[in-house]
């Protein structure tokens, strides 16, 4: 008989040993629980130790520490019909854990999703040159939109980025083509723009020369001492009669 009461007192300890085992949660620093009584809410408690009725209660854990999401690559049809492959990656924490369990089913995978439709949406009203040359702000653009869509959730995010921007091959021909008659384009300019400076410093000394007779002489006397250094047998030099006209004299 006493060896029947030792045993039934010694399984009643370990049934009391388990139910406080159970009911002993340890939460870290950046985690936080979310305890349901009866299937309704009760409150948010952590970090540390906190006990939790067993049956009774239940709790989830949330992590509030900053997540990193990995956007995966997306078709995207920019404005001016080009078609092209994002992928971007994303910043963001739980900031009120009760509305991240009770306002959405899973927010992992509903932030993921999420963040897809709104890349897509984004590029798509931009040109192709946008979104190579202004990422900083399409970056701004498609977190704020996420950050106001999360806010019931109870998410904040706190960044996005757009990692590639990936064309097709016949797309890069097509750009380096562009961007080769784009430099050809400004060598032109560059080089009319040099023309028309050069005919007006020739105009300006062609006024100076004019101006006395004696100038052109001593033009002509130089150009004849810049041709005799040359290695020429022949050398046919136009002498003009104004020059003969100032060195014999106007009669």
């Amino acid at each position: 008989m006493q060896m029947q009461m030792l045993s039934f007192w010694m399984t009643v300890a370990l049934v009391v040993i388990a139910i406080l085992g159970s009911a002993i949660r340890i939460l870290r620093e950046y985690e936080r629980g979310v305890v349901f009584t009866l299937g309704r809410f009760w409150k948010v408690k952590g970090p540390g130790l906190i006990i939790v009725i067993p049956i009774v209660q239940s709790m989830e854990r949330i992590d509030l520490r900053t997540l990193v999401m990995d956007v995966p690559s997306q078709d995207v049809i920019s404005r001016d019909n080009v078609s092209v492959k994002v992928n971007a990656v994303l910043y963001f924490r739980v900031v009120d854990p009760q509305k991240a369990i009770i306002n959405v089913e899973r927010y992992l995978e509903a932030t993921s999703q999420l963040a897809q439709t709104t890349l897509r949406s984004v590029l798509g009203q931009h040109d192709l040159d946008e979104m190579l040359s202004e990422r900083d702000k399409l970056n701004r653009d498609i977190q704020s939109i996420l950050d106001a869509q999360t806010d019931a959730w109870g998410i904040k995010v706190a960044n996005v980025e757009i990692k590639h921007v990936d064309l097709n091959d016949s797309m890069i021909r097509a750009i380096a083509r562009q961007a080769e008659a784009e430099r050809q384009r400004r060598a032109k300019v560059i080089h009319a723009e040099g023309e028309m400076q050069a005919a007006a410093k020739l105009v300006e000394a062609a006024k100076l020369l004019a101006a006395d007779p004696r100038a052109i002489q001593l033009r002509y006397l130089q150009t004849l001492t810049e041709i005799a250094g040359e290695k020429s047998s022949t050398i046919v030099f136009p002498l003009p009669i104004e020059i003969m006209k100032g060195i014999v004299g106007e009669k």
